[in-house]
């Protein structure tokens, strides 16, 4: 949980970048996606693919179209991307909860077509969603293709979803996989989001995460951030989270464009925002002020530390021995 929920008044991480489809914020694209998607399983049209850029939140649609799939549905998830077809078909086998696979790869393969017939007969449907499939090689996606021959006289018994990087829809450009690309039922790619989505991206987020006060963030700095997050929900999670940090660390319940600014530095150093300083009881700065009367050591992470004030020697000991416990090498510099 981050540091700064309770000074913001937030009951959960507003900016995380786990798929959690509850945040999942549906812009026009993320929509129509979803829509295809739901379509194409439904109408069994077999090979269905979905692209956009990174960071844009494919994931955690899939997630949501899981969820909204119906207990009829059987779905196996591969995220590994890297693994050979072998190992993408025992990964699907054990999603799909088939306890005799067989030994051999064509038994394998048998096993998985009696499955999926025998499901087909009784009504149900069966969906294989590959993630981060640009990463596929030439040669896994064309046997990937033929497992779309497991199909009735009349319907696919097995929907395929491949979810990639728009380089996903170069490599179908290749000679050896235009039978697969010929067969895509259905195609959607995911635009970036616009600069007005961008704002009620960050608003419905906070929204969620039990925020009271929706001005958090000053209309300079939302400014900002959309400008450099340039539609990619990913950019604007990690930059929102670092402003928030770094909020809390000034005792700033107004996220304002400076503060961005300082966000954004440490975002393209490769940095984590880092406290000024931090005590044994009430938090300190350098100066004496007090910056927040609850926050001690044992709720603030030590790793966010430049600096630590301290009362006695007992408690400076106390402070190093919490500092080391998050994997540092050398000692926080000791203000007393």
């Amino acid at each position: 949980m981050a540091i700064y929920l309770p000074f913001y008044g937030l009951e959960r991480d507003p900016f995380g970048v786990t798929p959690d489809p509850e945040f999942l914020f549906m812009t026009p694209g993320h929509r129509e996606a979803l829509a295809q998607l739901l379509y194409g399983i439904q109408e069994r049209k077999g090979f269905i693919l979905i692209t956009a850029e990174v960071g844009m939140g494919k994931t955690t649609l899939l997630q949501a179209l899981r969820r909204e799939l119906d207990s009829t549905t059987a779905v196996a998830y591969v995220s590994n991307s890297m693994l050979p077809f072998q190992g993408l078909l025992e990964y699907m086998l054990e999603d799909f909860e088939i306890q005799k696979p067989g030994e051999s790869h064509a038994q394998r393969l048998v096993t998985l077509q009696n499955f999926l017939l025998e499901r087909h007969r009784t009504g149900q449907n069966t969906v294989l969603i590959l993630d981060e499939a640009q990463n596929l090689y030439p040669q896994t996606l064309e046997q990937i293709r033929l497992l779309s021959n497991f199909e009735t006289t009349k319907e696919k018994i097995l929907q395929i979803v491949l979810v990639g990087q728009p380089e996903l829809l170069a490599r179908l450009e290749l000679p050896e996989l235009r039978q697969l690309k010929q067969r895509i039922g259905m195609l959607c790619s995911i635009p970036r989001m616009t600069r007005n989505a961008t704002r009620n991206y960050m608003r419905t987020r906070l929204r969620l995460a039990g925020a009271n006060d929706a001005g958090i963030f000053t209309e300079e700095a939302v400014t900002r951030i959309t400008d450099y997050a340039d539609g990619i929900p990913r950019i604007v999670n990690t930059l929102c989270d670092h402003c928030l940090l770094i909020g809390y660390a000034d005792q700033t319940r107004r996220i304002d464009r400076d503060i961005v600014e300082q966000a954004i530095g440490y975002l393209e150093a490769g940095a984590v925002p880092r406290l000024v300083a931090v005590r044994l009881g009430p938090v300190e700065s350098t100066t004496g002020d007090a910056l927040d009367p609850d926050a001690t050591l044992e709720t603030m992470p030590s790793c966010l530390f430049d600096a630590v004030v301290v009362p006695d020697g007992e408690a400076c000991a106390a402070a190093l021995s919490f500092h080391s416990r998050f994997g540092h090498s050398s000692p926080p510099t000791w203000m007393n």
